[in-house]
């Protein structure tokens, strides 16, 4: 029976022996993904520039006036909303900034998802706790989640800013007359080279908009 890592590394047989062989196919493996993710990263910064910086300056507004940032997405996407809290609130360098996931705690999100639905854990949060200058911003590599668009259109409802971050073409989050106002998409079909070059995007834009404020 095959294992489930399988498509990870497709050229590792069962029965393998020659460690000397896999080994330098390891490397060889690492390496390509390596030279993938940089060359991906780097065209979607160079591509995301000028919107990048556009978002930066809108965020430091919302920020400047009191605001707040709210992140959440689904899966793995989750943990790049909890990490990007985390950037803001506890910086390596420059202000600290009020920031919270809202994927973070288990009891709101498990109690939402048992009596009102999986679609609303984050729009409910967010009609709870969301302020007028307060800034949504939702991960997702799809750009097709459907509790992330409830969430935008209860945030632009709101009167607050909507970034997103998404994948492939964009989904539904770039598409024209969404509630995402701003939507940074790194142009992969790999979920795995999304991710890591919207880690990259994350942190220019945390920097951008620090030299904003600053």
């Amino acid at each position: 029976m095959p294992e489930t890592t399988d498509f990870l590394y497709p050229f590792i047989e069962g029965d393998e022996t020659d460690s000397a062989t896999l080994l330098e196919d390891l490397a060889r493996s690492a390496e390509g993904k390596w030279r993938q993710s940089s060359r991906l990263r780097l065209a979607t910064l160079d591509r995301s520039a000028a919107h990048l910086h556009a978002t930066a300056a809108a965020m430091a507004g919302r920020f400047g006036a009191g605001g707040r940032l709210f992140t959440f997405g689904n899966g793995g996407s989750a943990t790049d909303a909890e990490a990007v809290a985390h950037l803001y609130t506890q910086p390596p360098w420059g202000r600290a900034l009020p920031a919270r996931s809202l994927a973070e705690d288990q009891a709101v999100m498990t109690a939402l998802g048992n009596d009102v639905g999986f679609d609303l854990v984050f729009s409910r949060q967010l009609i709870a706790h969301g302020r007028p200058h307060d800034i949504a911003m939702g991960f997702s590599t799809s750009g097709n989640s459907d509790n992330l668009m409830m969430a935008f259109a209860e945030a632009r409802k709101q009167g607050m800013l909507t970034i997103g971050l998404a994948g492939y073409d964009g989904g539904r989050m770039a598409a024209e007359g969404t509630p995402v106002e701003q939507c940074l998409v790194v142009r992969s079909d790999s979920v795995h080279r999304i991710q890591e070059s919207q880690a990259a995007l994350n942190h220019a834009l945390w920097a951008a908009v620090q030299e904003a404020l600053a």
